[in-house]
């Protein structure tokens, strides 16, 4: 498909000036004339902040700072590119290491230099007849419409589009998944292998054996595929996910660590990799990882001050206090004014404190870990409150531990893998039985507001039943049932009253959040289809 450059905004991020000049002269003869033009990462991302390009052609071997696939994590993690944006990525060498690692956050296309003008343009074309002819499918998902995503794949396919088809259904059984409905994504990857056999649809056969809990059965899938393809980190990804669920840590670190090991620039991987060691006290592999993920972080946007706080964790484990003491030192040097970073770096110091022996040094850190606490409190992430919980409680402060374990508890009772390790620190710092007893309590809390809310509902109080439910959703907004009853009420209220925009897209908000929280696709299929009709009658 022709494509007329001559309205199209195009990023050049290349740090030679010579192949600079020689991409903007090929594109500017084709038509080109808005090019902007940045020599390293840093300045491509600024680029991007300031201007929505359609075109970015990125260098991988950028010399200084970022390299290509950091300015596309990064690009795409800060939504800095439309949906119909082309992100074509340039190298001078296909190596395995660049091809895995460029696997994990995916480029539109590759373009190997040397390369003519005829191969710039044919790519530029081949991305831009995809990306029009998925951009109904995209720009739903982009906005969190899966629902509608699904139905505009299903339309496409009906137009018999043979060039996409198969781009078309592998689309469609990933949003099915999404959506939790696991029975239609296995009947389209079934009906795929029917046809050939796709390593993908082979793999989406046990992402559904996966959700649905049949963890040997998927394990085997993930293992054959390994070893008939022994470079698909996807499929060492879903391994580890179902070796972990079955309890099996060694085997997933095992995984895990072939993955690493063919793909050593993944920060995410890595990352994995070191909580994973840690857990598993396998602590050279721990050091080895976090060092790598600290090293990786320095011009990722997956940088964290977590990873260093794990590294110091893992010295301390090795009674190696005086090295978790650099380490401490280069965290303050690394974060200055992040809050996370800064209540990390005070519980790390009362703990190397302790081991050392100095109680006064260790008293003090604690003092400065407490008054952080109360400063940011929520704004810091839910795995270093339940850090801190234990710190306080092995520090005598058992009220604000409580007080923490409470909140993460109401906030975080319908995900079980992160009430399962506050249940494990819980009976190892704490003791048995007070996980579940607070569970229960705040079960039955939730139960006696949902009951309020429903019995308003049901005298017809409609108004003061979502007042009840708002009022829950603040405290606790990722709660499955309280978020289902918002969404039945709000739309018992818009087919009770004349259509209201502003209800139908706060309904619709209601369903995409609880597609991402991933409630059951039997529990929200019916209330988006009920949706659809009062959009659809408000509509003729």
């Amino acid at each position: 498909m022709a494509i007329n450059l001559t309205s199209k905004k195009i990023l050049v991020v290349e740090d030679q000036a010579i192949m600079r000049e020689t991409i903007k002269h090929i594109l500017g003869a084709f038509g080109a004339r808005f090019i902007v033009e940045a020599e390293n990462g840093i300045n491509a991302i600024t680029a991007m902040r300031i201007d929505k390009f359609d075109i970015v052609l990125c260098d991988y071997n950028l010399l200084r700072g970022k390299n290509g696939q950091q300015v596309l994590e990064e690009a795409r993690f800060l939504k800095l590119l439309p949906v119909s944006a082309i992100f074509i990525m340039v190298t001078c060498e296909q190596s395995q290491e660049m091809v895995l690692t460029a696997l994990d956050n995916k480029p539109d296309d590759y373009l190997i230099k040397p390369f003519n003008r005829q191969q710039l343009l044919s790519r530029i074309e081949r991305c831009h007849a995809r990306k029009k002819y998925l951009a109904s499918v995209e720009n739903e998902i982009d906005n969190g419409n899966i629902y509608q995503a699904i139905y505009n794949c299903e339309k496409l396919l009906q137009l018999d589009g043979k060039k996409m088809r198969l781009q078309l259904l592998k689309m469609q059984a990933e949003l099915t998944l999404k959506v939790g409905d696991f029975k239609t994504a296995e009947e389209i990857y079934q009906d795929i292998l029917h046809e050939r056999e796709l390593p993908w649809a082979r793999m989406g056969l046990g992402i559904v054996a996966f959700f649905l809990g049949y963890y040997d059965q998927a394990i085997k899938i993930f293992q054959d595929l390994i070893e008939q393809y022994p470079v698909m980190l996807e499929a060492y990804d879903w391994l580890v996910k179902a070796q972990e669920s079955l309890g099996n840590d060694e085997h997933a670190l095992s995984s895990l660590n072939s993955a690493v090991l063919l793909s050593p620039q993944s920060i995410l991987r890595q990352k994995k990799l070191a909580v994973l060691a840690d857990k598993t006290d396998n602590l050279s592999l721990a050091k080895k990882a976090y060092t790598a993920t600290i090293k990786l972080g320095k011009n990722s946007i997956h940088r964290s001050s977590g990873d260093y706080s794990g590294l110091a964790n893992v010295y301390l484990k090795s009674n190696a206090a005086s090295e978790a003491l650099k380490v401490l030192y280069e965290l303050n040097q690394q974060f200055h004014n992040d809050p996370e970073a800064k209540i990390r770096a005070a519980l790390l110091e009362t703990e190397i404190h302790q081991t050392k022996g100095n109680k006064a040094l260790a008293q003090q850190a604690y003092n400065k870990a407490f008054k952080l606490s109360e400063q940011f409190n929520r704004q810091i992430s839910r795995e270093l409150r339940l850090e801190m919980a234990k710190i306080f409680h092995l520090n005598g402060n058992g009220e604000i531990c409580d007080e923490i374990l409470n909140d993460l508890v109401k906030t975080n009772i319908d995900d079980k893998a992160f009430i399962k390790n506050l249940v494990t620190m819980c009976d190892a710092v704490i003791g048995d039985n007070y996980a579940e007893t607070l569970i229960q309590h705040i079960k039955k809390e939730l139960v006696d507001i949902n009951n309020k809310g429903v019995g308003l509902f049901q005298e017809g109080n409609i108004k003061e039943a979502l007042a009840v439910f708002e009022k829950a959703i603040i405290k606790m907004p990722d709660n499955h049932t309280i978020l289902l009853n918002m969404i039945k009420i709000i739309i018992h209220d818009i087919k009770t009253s004349k259509p209201d925009p502003e209800k139908i897209m706060s309904a619709q908000a209601y369903i995409n959040r609880a597609i991402q929280l991933g409630i059951p696709h039997n529990q929200i299929s019916g209330l988006q289809t009920e949706l659809d009709t009062i959009q659809y009658k408000s509509h003729q």
